[in-house]
């Protein structure tokens, strides 16, 4: 897998092979840990949530957005709400 340098944190990088060979599993760790880690749920999402959608869109589009890279959706998504802004009687 390419590396992308974007994404590359210099705080919190990389384990190498070795780190990974040292990590423990998490059947391994203490009871009293898995209790812990297992009660941990994700809160409620702060960003208004997103509809899923099937919509049918010529193939230009589609490959100028996906050639685009990852996160290509969204790109998709904020060029609509702009175009909405720009044209609000269009509806």
């Amino acid at each position: 897998m390419k590396r992308k340098p974007e994404l590359v944190d210099e705080d919190n990088p990389e384990w190498t092979a070795a780190e990974a060979r040292k990590a423990k599993s998490f059947s391994a760790l203490p009871e009293t840990l898995k209790a812990k880690l297992a009660r941990r749920t994700r809160g409620a999402q702060v960003a208004p949530v997103k509809e899923r959608i099937t919509i049918r869109l010529s193939p230009e589009v589609v490959q100028s957005f996906r050639a685009s890279g990852a996160g290509w959706q969204s790109r998709l998504d904020a060029v609509l709400r702009d175009w909405l802004k720009k044209h609000p009687h269009a509806l």
